[in-house]
């Protein structure tokens, strides 16, 4: 069944677990930037999936379009949060040898 005794195995376990901790702390370090509306809207949000920083193009303001406006910031958001998530799950995948392990690489 198992090749090694369950000391082994334990102790590469815990490796792996501490690798994952070393690995999301580095993550959280990482960013990708996102914009949309031609530039209009930039956002930057790091590898935690938690908006950074946003900027806004004054004259999307000066329109006065508010619904343009609020269009452009969620969908900025929601392209950041997915664009996060995969590089996590990138990097994640290449520690785990593109092994699925449910709640650390999916």
């Amino acid at each position: 069944m198992f090749k090694g005794n369950l000391g082994d195995i334990i102790k590469q376990a815990q490796q792996l677990g501490e690798n994952l901790k070393e690995k999301q702390a580095l993550l959280a370090t990482k960013t990708v930037d996102v914009t949309v509306g031609g530039d209009m809207v930039r956002m930057t949000f790091n590898g935690r999936s938690e908006a950074v920083s946003i900027s806004i193009d004054p004259e999307v303001v000066d329109r006065g379009d508010v619904r343009m406006l609020e269009d452009l910031v969620l969908s900025a958001v929601n392209e950041g949060v997915r664009r996060s998530q995969k590089m996590m799950q990138e990097e994640m995948a290449k520690m785990t040898g593109g092994i699925d392990i449910p709640g650390i690489t999916s």
